[in-house]
């Protein structure tokens, strides 16, 4: 398959940041075909490694970074890479749930990853011992049913009903963010704060988009629902970066080696 990619061609750019993690046919297998001085990456690929470098390489301090999104899953390297870079760690969105529980709080019908709860501890544990400052919800929105809601209230993070599910960060947790970002000289985002696409719940996720336009740091912005946000609410034009990759931008800051980065140097 590269070799018919690559038979009308006399020169390999790569361009596709989004995809530099996987070790395709058209990023690694392709490039291989071309010696050195005919394979190059892309003015957004290049823009995109020079800004992730800057919060891996001795980023400027206050390093603050947001994580959401539902699963911690997805996100364990990731996490683990950042404590040893940030001073701050905000955490919102589903996976927030699966951290409240392993802080022993009850989160009703919320999403958690039960099997998870064991890595969640030891991320609290890690931060601890290189004292960063974790940063959960200390207050949420609930809801009866994210489809067809009811019931709608917000509650402190440590008496969520046990009929509710979380969906979004309350107004004192957006504040705390705000407070975070607003001090901060490097700030990270990735994940969206609760049920970002339906409007109802998408306060707390626009909230850390307006605080993070207005933070006086060097910005970046990773991952699709999170660009949507700044996107959403007109300020995409006052983040440092906008990262084109979610998967990739996390990738680059755990530290994996790229396959798309690796075909092109090799």
């Amino acid at each position: 398959f590269a070799e018919r990619l690559v038979a009308p061609f006399s020169h390999y750019v790569n361009d596709a940041f989004g995809t530099a993690h996987r070790a395709h046919a058209s990023v690694v297998a392709a490039a291989a075909r071309y010696p050195r001085g005919r394979r190059a990456a892309g003015r957004l690929m290049a823009s995109e490694v020079a800004a992730l470098a800057r919060l891996v390489d001795a980023p400027e301090q206050p390093f603050v970074a947001v994580v959401g999104g539902a699963k911690i899953s997805t996100k364990t390297a990731p996490l683990q890479a950042l404590l040893g870079r940030v001073s701050t760690l905000l955490i919102g969105g589903g996976m927030a749930n699966t951290f409240l529980l392993a802080r022993g709080l009850e989160v009703g019908r919320s999403l958690v990853e039960p099997d998870m709860v064991d890595t969640a501890r030891e991320v609290l544990a890690t931060a601890a011992a290189r004292g960063v400052e974790v940063v959960l919800p200390v207050d949420v929105v609930v809801t009866d049913t994210i489809e067809d809601p009811h019931r709608v209230e917000v509650v402190p993070s440590e008496r969520i009903p046990a009929e509710l599910s979380v969906v979004d960060i309350g107004p004192r947790a957006r504040a705390r963010c705000a407070a975070a970002l607003g001090a901060a000289r490097t700030v990270f985002w990735n994940g969206p704060m609760g049920v970002f696409e339906i409007e109802a719940f998408a306060s707390g996720t626009l909230a850390v988009a307006a605080a993070l336009a207005a933070s006086p740091g060097f910005t970046v912005v990773g991952g699709g629902e999170s660009v949507m946000a700044v996107r959403q609410a007109g300020l995409i034009d006052r983040i440092g970066h906008v990262s084109t990759g979610g998967g990739a931008s996390l990738a680059f800051l755990a530290g994996e080696e790229l396959p798309a980065l690796a075909a092109l140097a090799g």
